[in-house]
């Protein structure tokens, strides 16, 4: 791993301070893969709406190489944590053993795009000749942040695969997890994915499309500019709603989704339902070159499958119809099986400063991943296709 030295990488706590061109051209170089999580605009939303910054435990340390005209040619979006709320890579039983030990966890580093469970780039590298290598120095340079500031570890989360096993070959402890991920198999319709499912599941899945289609309730679809201020109060008090119940502090505020409605508006896609005129329910999706993430979701009234028709199916047949290759639909959820989304394994990397801690962790995380592969393995055994599709 080449040396992170002060005068190749630079150490930013605003995205501000960054040309947005410089950095989607590290952050999605390809079109057709554009991942809106680790575009300048979404980052810069979070900075600039305040959900992260002072008073929220997420302090921006974002990572800059650039190059002999000025221009960034490798970014790493990093936070200086005071606790490990809103990762969705859970370490609180880490912090736990290691405070019993003696240690002092937090602060810690994370490479990561706050409160987004979505896997994508997190070293961020312009393509060209000097990819690799920047790569390895964003990699060396997180590392050395950690150890000239005392911070215990350095965590990089919801990588892909083959970044985390180059990580996982530059010392960095390899941890996996789950998600449910739907695929487009070039269906033309909603109705091509159901002849794909079992008779049971087919069955299942039209009963529950019924059923949130209760007299008195409409879906509609709003993109782009189309989107108003009043989607987005009924949105946020659909999310404040969910946050609340689910997680105690939601991690937006209001002025987050005014963001970027305002600089990406191309990107975002609200499923709201209404009954008699008013919604009552909603979700938030965000549009990529290749995929559909859906974020948010929230009601105020209970509808028998509302959340599965708004979330699951709406978005299922929003990437049939758009020519979509997937539908990510955020963390966990085993109900998600039974709608057609099927596990696939998720990644992140953990360098840990303590030697006799990461040992440990290193041996806890052995286990895991031989857990997490059986599981999946297990899951998709009980996939809701036919045997012929699966």
């Amino acid at each position: 791993m080449p040396s992170a030295d002060e005068t190749a990488v630079k150490l930013i706590t605003s995205l501000a301070t960054v040309d947005a061109d410089d950095w989607n051209a590290c952050a999605n170089p390809d079109p057709v893969t554009f991942n809106p999580f680790v575009s300048h605009a979404f980052l810069r939303a979070l900075e600039d709406s305040g959900s992260v910054g002072t008073g929220t435990g997420w302090y921006p340390r974002h990572l800059l190489i650039e190059d002999e005209n000025g221009h960034v040619s490798a970014a790493a979006p990093a936070y200086a944590k005071a606790h490990s709320q809103g990762e969705y890579v859970f370490d609180h039983n880490w912090a736990e053993a290691y405070t019993q030990a003696g240690g002092r966890y937090y602060p810690k580093l994370l490479v990561a795009v706050p409160f987004t469970p979505v896997p994508g780039p997190r070293l961020l590298v312009k393509p060209g000749a000097r990819a690799n290598s920047d790569e390895q120095l964003l990699a060396a340079a997180a590392i050395e942040v950690a150890r000239q500031n005392g911070l215990s570890s350095v965590h990089m989360t919801f990588l892909t695969k083959e970044t985390a096993e180059r990580l996982q070959a530059l010392g960095f402890l390899l941890r996996t997890g789950q998600q449910f991920h739907w695929h487009n198999r070039g269906y033309g319709s909603f109705d091509d994915f159901l002849s794909t499912l079992s008779s049971r599941k087919r069955k299942a899945i039209r009963k529950e499309r019924e059923a949130a289609r209760a007299p008195g309730i409409e879906i509609e679809e709003v993109t782009g500019s189309a989107i108003t201020e009043a989607h987005w109060d009924a949105m946020f008090a659909f999310y404040m709603d969910t946050g609340d119940r689910k997680w105690g502090r939601p991690y937006l505020n209001r002025a987050f989704f005014s963001e970027i409605g305002r600089t990406m508006p191309e990107h975002c896609l609200l499923i709201m339902a209404k009954r008699n005129g008013t919604y009552i329910a909603g979700a938030l999706n965000l549009i990529g070159g290749d995929c559909l993430f859906g974020r948010y979701w929230g009601a105020i009234e209970h509808i028998p499958a509302l959340h599965y028709e708004v979330c699951y199916y709406q978005a299922i047949d929003f990437a049939i119809r758009h020519k979509l290759p997937r539908v990510e639909a955020g963390a966990q959820g085993e109900h998600k099986l039974a709608r057609g989304y099927l596990p696939v394994e998720t990644y992140s990397a953990h360098w840990i400063a303590d030697p006799a801690f990461r040992r440990a962790v290193e041996q806890a995380l052995r286990r895991e991943r031989d857990m997490v592969s059986r599981y999946n393995a297990d899951l998709t055994d009980l996939g809701p296709y036919r045997k012929d599709e699966s």
